[in-house]
């Protein structure tokens, strides 16, 4: 029996639909026995299922563990949790693979799949080959068994294993932690239960609408609950976690955030006293700061694709210790098997303030005075956000631009640059602009602006 699943774009890291529409369990039981027939051609025998907090999730974590076992495949049940909970799993359980069902920072409306191999993260061609599996009913059969196992416990107690802030600094912090009702929630409230310093956690409860506000902490209006608890409670600074808990956002004591990129030069500098001349990745909307920043440490930096199956695969490549994006995507190597945890990251976030200094804000005060816009997103369908890149490639080479075309394209000039590129994972351009000096930028976003109404785009932000 065929199905006629198919992946949204080769370039995808997961698999995302509309719940009920373009996603459905019959397409939960395909992905899970395409990817079961995987494993098991592979020489493997068990896959580690977990899901977020969705309401759609559950049933869709039940179809993901029947099209496994009907591929023969043992599925061990880790239940609701965050996606490196799912991670942690693979290896602490020494499955072949893993799935976890989650949306991520997709509205509620939407669900999906991340998938992983026990050796290397799985996406691009590994999901292109897993649609035409499916669409051909290419499927390996058998009787596979079914688990469940609780393992939040014992991750909780590997989060806290590299806890080495001393204890009168530590006693010292006031940390908010804002769980945005996703998965994270359970883990966050286990875990401050176990640190020293005070704590105060918003929106632990799991809900998968969302009642309070949208798990993204990209974007600053999701942080104004938290920029509110740490004023008034006088905190040191905030934590921020999306839908399945594998990004971190941050907030200062004066309730400025600390982006993805700076939160990464913060972290780059303890990485570097233990791995002198590390390689350090960032994704391309990262600031020029951080690259430089990474250089005087001693650091070599290195700019890769942005998406966290890519960032993670060239980890393996270049022996890197460290890497992140500016999404909050962050990736530790020698202490935690080299994927993206939110909350770890928080944990190691917490760690080097300790170590520099004691104060999120003072090193933030230090930070380069760039001039830029947070990530920017314009409306792009599917079919056509590709395209558009390329136009805008193409008009930039015939005018002999400075471009890097790691990701899109990255326009360099000599007071700033300008990027451009199609998101991963949803119908949109994403744009970033960053210069030495407020005239710079507006003309650069000019620039920008141009080459997107050359292309018929309009410019003006998605969601606005």
């Amino acid at each position: 029996m065929s199905h006629n699943f198919y992946p949204t774009s080769l370039r995808e890291y997961d698999i995302r639909g509309l719940v009920g529409e373009t996603l459905t369990e019959a397409d939960a039981h395909a992905i899970g026995r395409s990817f079961g027939t995987i494993v098991r051609r592979a020489g493997g025998s068990r896959v580690a299922v977990g899901y977020d907090g969705r309401a759609s999730s559950p049933g869709f974590a039940t179809a993901v563990v029947a099209g496994l076992n009907a591929a023969g495949i043992d599925a061990i049940e880790v239940g609701l949790g965050p996606t490196p909970m799912l991670y942690f799993s693979v290896y602490e359980l020494a499955c072949d693979g893993g799935i976890m069902v989650t949306g991520s920072h997709n509205p509620p409306a939407y669900n999906g799949f991340k998938m992983m191999l026990k050796d290397r993260p799985f996406f691009g061609a590994d999901i292109r080959d897993l649609g035409a599996m499916a669409a051909a009913g290419d499927w390996e059969t058998g009787e596979g068994s079914s688990r469940a196992h609780d393992i939040m416990d014992r991750y909780v107690e590997r989060l806290v294993q590299d806890w080495d802030v001393p204890q009168a600094t530590a006693d010292a912090f006031t940390i908010a932690w804002d769980c945005g009702n996703g998965a994270a929630g359970p883990v966050v409230e286990k875990l401050v239960a176990r640190l020293p310093g005070t704590h105060h956690l918003l929106f632990t409860e799991v809900d998968g609408n969302f009642p309070n506000h949208h798990p993204d902490p990209t974007e600053e209006k999701n942080l104004a609950d938290l920029k509110r608890v740490v004023a008034e409670k006088g905190c040191d600074f905030g934590l921020a976690f999306d839908g399945d808990g594998d990004r971190l956002g941050a907030i200062d004591s004066q309730g400025r955030v600390v982006w993805g990129d700076q939160l990464l030069g913060i972290l780059a500098e303890p990485v570097l006293k233990a791995v002198p001349g590390g390689t350090i990745i960032a994704d391309v909307k990262a600031s020029q700061a951080l690259y430089d920043r990474i250089a005087e440490l001693g650091g070599t930096p290195l700019m890769w694709k942005t998406g966290h199956s890519l960032i993670k695969a060239k980890m393996k490549e270049v022996d890197s210790p460290l890497a992140g994006e500016m999404s909050g995507h962050i990736f530790f190597k020698h202490q935690w098997y080299g994927f993206d945890d939110g909350i770890y990251a928080g944990i190691r976030l917490i760690r080097a303030v300790a170590s520099l200094g004691g104060s999120l804000t003072a090193l933030k005060d230090a930070m380069p005075a760039m001039v830029n816009t947070p990530e920017m997103r314009f409306q792009s369908s599917e079919d056509r956000k590709f395209a558009v890149v390329t136009e805008v490639l193409d008009r930039l080479r015939a005018a002999g631009a400075t471009v890097d075309e790691t990701d899109g394209a990255r326009v360099n000039t000599p007071d700033g640059w300008w990027l451009l590129r199609a998101s991963n994972t949803q119908d949109v351009l994403v744009a970033r602009v960053e210069a030495r000096t407020e005239a710079a930028l507006a003309r650069l976003q000019d620039e920008l602006h141009q080459q997107l109404a050359a292309s018929g785009v309009e410019p003006v932000l998605a969601g606005h």
